[in-house]
Parts: structure tokens; sequence; C-alpha cells
């Protein structure tokens, strides 16, 4: 700070005075002369000291303020920050013999940069992340370290924080490691900014625009110089060039062509066949090119190319037309090389190719084989469906080769190869009874009907039809009267037929039992539940037989069969009855008695048929892994053949509601698809394969042996050769 005096106070003061103050101040300077050095730059040191103790941490102690005061008699020496030079200070020094001066004015008047702050850490441009070990941060200006504060945890700082109501405007200073505080007008600035808006307040962005050199009270122009002469005379330059242009017309040296230049009958023989299709027109077709010589026609080409003795020998069997018209050779000199003994009958022959062979022009269709494919619809819209095995049905000892769903969904049966039959309940998986049947069984089928509870199981050459106890009092009544049977009963036809079959009761189960005199392969019921067809795999007629259960009657179909006869389906709405054998699938019509269509699927044997719920659509399963979807009115050729399996196809089937159909093979995989058929005719079925359900394990070759349906769920049980009855739910 510097001690200015007013003007009125030098002027009271004389002369006397003023040399007085001067001599007292030599006479100190004296003074402070003698001292010694040592005490001279202890005093400096300290006072720089006090002085860089003031700047960083901001007001001085009591002990430095102390020493700063003027005691007694000493003199007060005022120092100008501003300029810092020693003649300043001494014109500045002034003496006040211990007298007081209250009227003396101190004014604080800086413009210098000098004033501002400056930074508490004075390392420079060093990178502070040489610091993150260290416990100081850098040095100040007396070269002592400036130790980092200590932080506070975050618990700390979280409930400081919440304490302090202004702890918003507080941002970590990381270079001088201190906090610091915004003021408002620091936080209104940033605001202003992160709006997008002027960083100042009275800044005003859509000012309107002044125009320097346009107003209204304007009297002048810009300049009043006068408009120069040559604006109004013709420039001589422009006349000399023109008056060139008209001399090089007339000389000849600029001419006008205006005949079309005459094109050269020259062409490039190397260049691109396209050039010289357009020259020659669009009905012109050139020449397939000759294949370029190879390596093998090199005079001197590796070994590899060289045929050896056997070859060549070898190759004098071959046709002449299938033989290689060049057999490669090895010369060691260029000049050794014979003349070619084909080369004028290869250029005759390339000349009668050129002008006698007919050449025609073929566009090709340039198709994206994506377009080609069909726009299925997505999985996720088809749902529900199977996907994942929800119960396993574990009892049996040997494989399941049947599975049979009754028509509530509530009970299952299965049959084996070990000749046991077990009742299952769907949702518990427990086994609610078991017979004992003696042989392999072949096929379980549950009559359709909720009211008749009946099991018909074939086993060997016998079918046991057998009541399974369930339903109400009322219910077992009238199975009991319907299974009633006195004394066996064969079919009423001529003694040739007497010996087909035998109507008797079952003393072991309770059931009827009818003795056939073929091994009895397939079952089916018809939808009425009366009816029950038996099929026995040999070439006679006589090997499809139909039941009837009310009046316990057997008839065999009318039909001479061509053929292996492989598996039987009755239609689920008229009185057709499907016969297939291993090659073909006959349609029959039960009330006329005659053949109605047949059905080729063009594969190796068919395994399995299955009838859609709608009767119009059939699927077939074959031993080479293909499935045939029939449309019967369509044609007696199947509307698609899919390859989902790579073993044989052992089962196929319908679900009763929902738009899905099943099949099942010895690679021990189940295939789940969506088959829609629309009721309007013009619109084809949509078959979209949905799901691949594994988990069965291969027993002897064998893997999944037959599928079928929940009546009225989406699920679908499985029968493998693992002995494991699956059920797949969506």
């Amino acid at each position: 700070m510097k001690t200015l005096k007013n003007k009125k106070q030098h002027k009271k003061e004389g002369p006397e005075k003023i040399n007085g103050t001067l001599r007292r101040i030599e006479q100190q300077l004296d003074q402070a002369a003698d001292k010694s050095e040592d005490s001279s730059s202890d005093y400096d040191f300290e006072v720089v000291d006090n002085e860089s103790l003031s700047e960083d941490e901001g007001p001085p102690s009591e002990s430095g303020s102390e020493q700063s005061e003027p005691s007694g008699n000493e003199d007060v020496v005022s120092s100008d920050d501003d300029d810092g030079n020693h003649d300043d200070t001494r014109n500045n020094r002034k003496m006040d013999g211990g007298e007081s001066d209250d009227s003396r004015e101190v004014i604080e008047e800086s413009d210098s940069s000098e004033d501002e702050v400056a930074p508490r850490n004075t390392v420079g441009s060093v990178p502070l992340e040489w610091y993150n070990d260290e416990e100081h941060i850098g040095y100040n200006l007396a070269g002592k370290k400036i130790k980092k504060k200590e932080r506070q945890n975050k618990l700390d700082s979280f409930l400081a924080s919440a304490d302090d109501s202004k702890s918003w405007r507080k941002i970590y200073d990381e270079y001088n490691d201190e906090e610091v505080e915004l003021t408002k007008g620091e936080t209104k600035l940033i605001r202003r900014l992160l709006e997008g808006k002027a960083p100042h307040a009275d800044f005003d962005p859509y000012q309107p625009y002044v125009d320097f050199f346009a107003w209204d009270d304007s009297k002048h122009p810009l300049s009043n110089a006068p408009e120069p002469k040559r604006r109004f005379i013709p420039s001589k330059w422009e006349s000399k060039k023109v008056l060139q242009l008209v001399r090089a017309f007339r000389m000849g040296h600029i001419k006008f062509d205006d005949k079309p230049k005459k094109e050269s009958n020259l062409y490039d023989v190397w260049a691109d066949d396209s050039s010289l299709a357009e020259r020659q027109g669009l009905a012109h077709i050139p020449a397939p090119k000759f294949k370029l010589p190879g390596h093998e026609e090199s005079f001197n080409p590796s070994g590899e190319y060289i045929p050896s003795q056997e070859e060549i020998n070898a190759l004098q069997l071959i046709p002449e037309e299938d033989r290689p018209k060049f057999i490669p050779q090895r010369f060691e000199f260029y000049r050794s090389v014979p003349a070619y003994d084909k080369a004028v009958s290869e250029r005759f022959g390339r000349c009668l190719d050129l002008y006698l062979c007919p050449r025609a022009r073929k566009k090709r269709i340039n198709i994206d084989p994506e377009t080609l494919k069909p726009k299925l619809p997505s999985r996720k819209d088809l749902k529900p469906y199977p996907t994942t095995c929800y119960l396993e049905y574990k009892g049996h000892k040997g494989p399941v080769v049947s599975v049979t769903a009754e028509s509530t969904g509530q009970w299952i049966a299965s049959g084996s190869n070990d000749g046991s039959v077990r009742v299952w309940e769907v949702e518990t998986g427990r086994c609610l009874r078991v017979w004992d049947i003696g042989e392999p069984v072949q096929q379980v089928v549950w009559n359709p009907l909720p009211e008749l509870p009946l099991l018909a199981i074939a086993a060997g050459q016998d079918v046991f039809i057998l009541n399974t106890g369930l339903g109400s009092e009322e219910e077992q009544k009238k199975i009991e009267e319907l299974l009633h049977i006195e004394t066996p009963t064969a079919p009423d036809d001529s003694d040739k037929n007497a010996s087909l079959i035998s109507w008797g009761p079952d003393e072991k189960h309770g059931g009827i039992r009818l003795k056939h005199f073929k091994t009895v392969s397939s079952l089916e019921w018809h939808r009425k539940g009366d009816y029950l067809s038996t099929l026995m795999p040999h070439g006679e007629s006589r090997s499809v037989l139909i039941h009837q259960l009310s009046k316990k009657l057997t008839q065999r179909i009318p039909y001479k069969l061509r053929g292996l006869p492989v598996s039987s389906a009755f239609h689920p709405i008229r009185s057709i009855f499907f016969i297939s054998t291993k090659k073909d699938v006959r349609v029959y019509d039960l009330l006329k008695q005659k053949l109605l269509k047949k059905l080729e699927p063009g594969v190796r044997e068919v395994s399995s048929i299955a009838i859609h719920p709608g009767g119009d659509n059939v699927i077939v399963g074959s031993k080479d892994g293909k499935l045939c979807w029939f449309d019967m009115d369509l044609s007696s050729q199947p509307y698609k053949v899919l390859k989902p399996h790579k073993k044989d196809i052992n089962k196929v089937s319908f679900h009763r509601s929902y738009p899905l159909f099943s099949s099942c093979s010895d690679d021990c995989t189940a295939y789940v698809f969506h088959g829609k058929v629309y009721s309007d005719l013009n619109q084809n079925p949509l078959i979209v394969p949905l799901e691949i359900l594994r988990g069965h394990a291969s027993a002897d070759g064998r893997g999944v042996l037959d599928c079928k349906f929940h009546p009225r769920q989406p699920w679908l049980f499985t029968a493998g050769a693992d002995s494991i009855i699956g059920l797949y739910c969506h």
C-alpha cells in the first residue's frame, strides 16, 4: 500500500520540516548499512517468507501483524506494488515521527494483473499424475512442499454436503487441491451457457442491423468525386482485339468446320467384343473365344503336368472323343520344339465353326434366390405349440411301441414290448392300472366316445377290448352289457371265411378277445365308437377286417389289395376308408363299395398315414425319412414333400383342434409342424416347420416309436425305445 498526502498538507509544511525529515532518513539508511550481512539476509528471508505466507494463506498471523506494525519512532515504509522499483519506494517513504494523522486518505487502486490471486500450486506445466503417489502436490515460491489436503470419505462428504446449503456451488480444483465456491454471477453465467444463450445477460443477439452506408437523412454520397472520363470513351484495347480476330478469319487462321468427322475403319483387334458388337449392330453375336494355353502346354512344364508311361497307355484305352487332345511334353530348348501336327486341322475346324455353326442369343433371367423362398410367418405368431419336455412317464421295462390319449385328455394308455399295458394320469404321471398281456403289444387305441372308456389292444394274433374302469356307475353298467358275450361267435359269411376270426370272452382281464389267423399290426376306431378295424400285414383281401362291437360281427372289405397293407384309417366325417400299402394309399367308399382315389407318394416304403380333421388332406410318412402332404381336391400327387428326418419315420399324427401335425423317427427326434388348411379352395395350405423335440435315447437302433397329440391342449406325447413316455408342452 502506498501512503499519499494531500496537497494542502504539503503547502503547510515548511522547508525546514522537509529538510529534517530527509536527515532522519539518511541516518536510518546508514544504520541499516552498518548491520552485518547475516542479519540482513535473515531479515530479508523472513520478510519474503511472511509475504509468501500472506499470499498463500490469506490474512497474516498475529506475529506477522506485530512485526509489520511500526513501534515507537520507527519509520513507516510504503512500497508501490505496481512499479516495484527502488526509486519509487524511496520517493514514497515518509517519516511520521510517531505522530498520527487521521486526515490522510488511503486509496487502493491498481489495474495490474499482479493483483489477481496467484495459483497456490506453482508446479508449472508438470502433469499432476506424477504426484498421485506423493504426499504433496507441488512447491511454493520458497521451495517448500505443498502438502495435499486430507480427503474426506464419501460418507462424510455426503453428510457435509447435506448440511451445507451451498454445497452445490462448490467445485473441487484439482490443480490447486482446494474447493472453490462459485458466486451467483458465475452460476448465472454457467446456466446461460448450458441453455445455449450468451454469457452476459445484457447482450442482445437480435439487435437491429445498422447500415452504416445508407440512412434516411443522408445528403451526400460516400464519394463526391466526379465520374471519370474513361467511362464515356470506347476502349482502344477492345477495338484492337476485335481487329485481330477479323484479320484471323480473313486469313483463314480460324476456320468453322461444319462437316462431321469421318470415323476410321481401323479398330483394335485385341479389344473387347462389346465394342465390335456395337459397331456391327445388335444382331451380331460374337464367336466364342479359344481357351488360352495353360502350364501344361508349355515347352518345359513342371513334372506334375507330365504324365507317366502308364497314364499314357491308360489314355489310349479311352474312346477318342473322350480322350484329351493334347498330352504335355518336355523339351530342353525352345528351338527343339517341333511343329504342331494338328495346327492346320484345328484352324480349319475353327473357320468352319465361325461361318457354319449357328449362334443364338439366349437371355438369362437374373433372379434373386431370396425371392424364390416362400415367405413364412414368424414362429412367434404361430404359438401355441409344444416346445419343451414337461413330464416323463416311467414304468415300462421294454420299448414303448404305442401311446394313446383318452377323449377328455385326463388319461393316456401305453403298450410295450414287455407285454404290459399301463394307464397313466396325464397331469400327475401316476400309473392307475397295469395289464399283463403276456405277448409283445403292437398297438393300443382308446375309444373316441367319452361315455365308453374302452381300450383296444393288439398283441400277437389277439385283439383285446378291455374296460378301463373309468366313468360313472351308469357308464360301467352299459359297458358290462356291451362286453358281455356268452359263446364264441364266428362271422356269418360263407364257410371259406369261417376261420377268419372268433369272438370270445377274456376271463383273465374281463373283456372281449378277438382271435385272428395272423398277427395284428394295426388298430383303428371309427368316430362313432362302435366299429373297429384291424390290419394283418399280408397280401390278401381278408388282411383288413372291420368289427362291429354292438352286434359282435366281423366282415372283410370287398376290395382286392395290390400290395402289402401297412396301416388303415377312417375318414373323420364321411364313410370313407383309407388303406395304405408300401407303395401307395387307396381311398375306398364304404357305402358304394368302390375305389375313389389312389394317392402316389413316390417314396421307398410307406410307414404310416394320418387324416386331417377336415378330411380333405392326408399326410404320409415313409421309411426314407420323407413326409408327404396330399390335398385330395388337387391331385393324386403330393402337394408338398418334406424331408425332416434322417432315418425312418415311424408315426405321423394330426391334432384334433389346433393346426398342428407331427412326425417321429428313429433318429430320436419328433418334429412339430404348423399345417393351416383354409376354407377358401383357391388358397393352398400353409405348412411351417415349428420345433424339433429331443429327449429320447436310442435303443437297438430305434428312436421315437409313436407320437400322439393331446385331444384338447397343444401337447404332444411321445413313446420311445428307451421305455420312456414324454409329455411336451408349450
